[in-house]
């Protein structure tokens, strides 16, 4: 095939997906799947201090309180409308393995003026806490709470005192899983309407991170208990992730000039050098020389690690990387293998971000200390053993193969791998979602460290291949260029993701774009940008071009094309 027939070949699934995002234009076109009526509000019904007494007979569940919150600002700072705060625990019990107490903690904040709608927040980490439930999502566009959602939270069915030990049990594996989230919906359900006299109108999940995953999840196994779905930096493959971050580990450590510290494998010095070469080959590719890198797959084909980064002749200066460390932090980015070739988890893009301070976090504490007891603790078959666990070196001393083995592997007492409870089951199936009527949007940072954006675009391309090119129809993924994990880095990472998703569900209305904005607070922002910089997050495959006149700083100066 010659390569103008390779590059056309190439482009017959971008311009289909093309089609089908020009087809729902922004007013809600017919995209033949049913409409959703939208939510219709209610006051709080009732005491809601009584309100504790009238939930009493849910089965394995107990309400321990509830308690009027006025309006204002929460311990953690976050303002919040009055509402009614419901607190209890579901399934207590003893683990014959490990003889810990378990129980599925949570909480729910109930709006005293409530909109119809439910929201189940995913939260990060391992869980193990319930933190408060206001819904918020990355940076930008008000809590869930504020708007007037009931928002539930949980600690996923275990102590996070404990760090990943919970992962010697196997039902609190399940449960941190996905069946935390199977079990406390029918229960938030029974709350909402016992408080209000009705049940949600809508009901909508979101989270990022592994909150993320958790949303996926709800998107294949409980479709039909969620109309939308927010999912953001979806870790939804996190056990193959994290042991991908501790082959990074390992090669960071193969480079450093300390061997105490992995960290100097890859400094921030040289890190801002590799983040100035990728904007020096991909900045303008799409139109304007601004500082974001926005044509993801232009910037694959025009920047090279090898040929576009100083290679050091003799002493590392933080103006060069040494041969071995291009080769090193090369295998990174392309994805570290197992021994026979491999590849463990994904690939990631070269973007300018990747030289914000916040990554080093992912990219040299994550791997020795939380990807360690992960993997070792609570994805390994058979477990680690407590006792004896030491992070670092295990993740340093790691045989790679065995662990992307074990991570796959059952027995008599763990009859679920981590590949299996984990991970939606066919993640690019979702006929269930699709045919009532529900919706999912993906948003992720081209910058992320931990979880791959590469890993969202290939999922979407599956899910649209699985619809014969309209996934379009009920899926949309946003890449956020320079954004790290959730937030931060050199991005417009300010949104309002939710509200887009509440008005395709309930209204048709096509989120086309998303219109994010920078922060004033973002420590991550460059000197010359502007505090109150715009740009349009274009749904994939579209690219926010520069129109060719207007002000670099506003959003209406960049369309979303191909």
């Amino acid at each position: 095939m010659t390569s103008e027939g390779t590059r056309r070949w190439r482009l017959v699934p971008v311009l289909a997906a093309i089609a089908v995002l020009s087809a729902c234009g922004g007013g809600g076109g017919d995209d033949g799947l049913p409409r959703l009526a939208p939510a219709q509000g209610t006051a709080l019904k009732g005491d809601c201090t009584a309100l504790a007494g009238r939930l009493s007979g849910i089965a394995d569940t107990t309400i321990t309180s509830s308690t009027l919150v006025a309006a204002g600002a929460l311990p953690s700072g976050q303002q919040a409308p009055a509402h009614c705060l419901v607190q209890g625990s579901m399934h207590q019990r003893v683990s014959p393995v490990d003889g810990n107490r378990y129980a599925i903690g949570f909480e729910m904040r109930l709006p005293v003026a409530w909109n119809g709608r439910f929201l189940h927040q995913g939260n990060g980490g391992i869980d193990g806490a319930v933190v408060a439930a206001t819904g918020d999502f990355g940076a930008g566009g008000g809590s869930a709470l504020q708007k007037g959602f009931a928002v539930l939270s949980s600690n996923a069915g275990h102590d996070g005192s404990r760090g990943p030990f919970f992962g010697v049990d196997p039902q609190a594996r399940l449960d941190y899983g996905y069946q935390a989230v199977g079990k406390l919906t029918p229960v938030a359900k029974k709350v909402i309407a016992t408080a209000y006299d009705k049940a949600p109108d809508r009901s909508y999940f979101s989270g990022c991170s592994n909150g993320g995953r958790h949303a996926m999840i709800a998107a294949a196994r409980y479709a039909a208990d969620y109309d939308g779905i927010l999912a953001g930096a979806p870790g939804y493959n996190l056990p193959k992730a994290a042991l991908a971050n501790i082959a990074g580990g390992q090669l960071y450590a193969s480079v450093a000039s300390d061997p105490a510290d992995i960290s100097t494998g890859f400094t921030a010095d040289e890190r801002t050098t590799v983040a100035a070469a990728v904007l020096a080959k991909c900045d303008a590719l799409d139109g304007a020389s601004d500082g974001i890198v926005q044509d993801i797959a232009a910037c694959r084909t025009s920047f090279s690690l090898q040929r576009d980064v100083p290679t050091c002749g003799g002493a590392r200066t933080g103006s060069c990387l040494s041969p071995a460390q291009k080769t090193a932090i090369g295998k990174i980015f392309s994805g570290p293998t197992t021994s026979n070739g491999e590849r463990i988890y994904a690939s990631f893009p070269y973007d300018p971000g990747l030289a914000q301070p916040g990554n080093a976090f992912w990219e040299f504490f994550a791997p020795l200390v939380l990807d360690s007891g992960a993997v070792g603790v609570i994805f390994k078959v058979p477990p680690e053993n407590p006792a004896t666990f030491n992070g670092p070196a295990f993740a340093l001393g790691a045989d790679l193969d065995a662990l992307a083995q074990a991570i796959t592997a059952t027995n008599g007492l763990y009859t679920e791998s981590a590949m299996e409870f984990m991970t939606p089951p066919h993640p690019t199936r979702m006929e269930t979602l699709r045919d009532r009527g529900g919706k999912i949007m993906v948003v992720h940072g081209v910058s992320d460290p931990i979880f791959s954006y590469d890993d969202s675009e290939s999922w979407f391309r599956g899910l649209d291949a699985a619809n014969e090119g309209r996934g379009s129809r009920f899926a949309r993924l946003f890449p956020v260029p320079g954004m790290g994990h959730c937030q931060g880095g050199p991005a417009t990472d300010r949104f309002d993701a939710l509200q887009a998703l509440v008005q395709w569900v309930e209204q048709g209305d096509d989120p086309d774009r998303l219109v994010a904005s920078a922060r004033a607070d973002n420590a991550d922002l460059p000197a010359g940008w502007s505090p109150q910089r715009t740009r349009p997050l274009c749904p994939f495959p579209l690219v926010a071009r520069y129109r060719g006149s207007g002000s670099v700083e506003s959003a209406a100066s960049f369309e979303c094309r191909p």
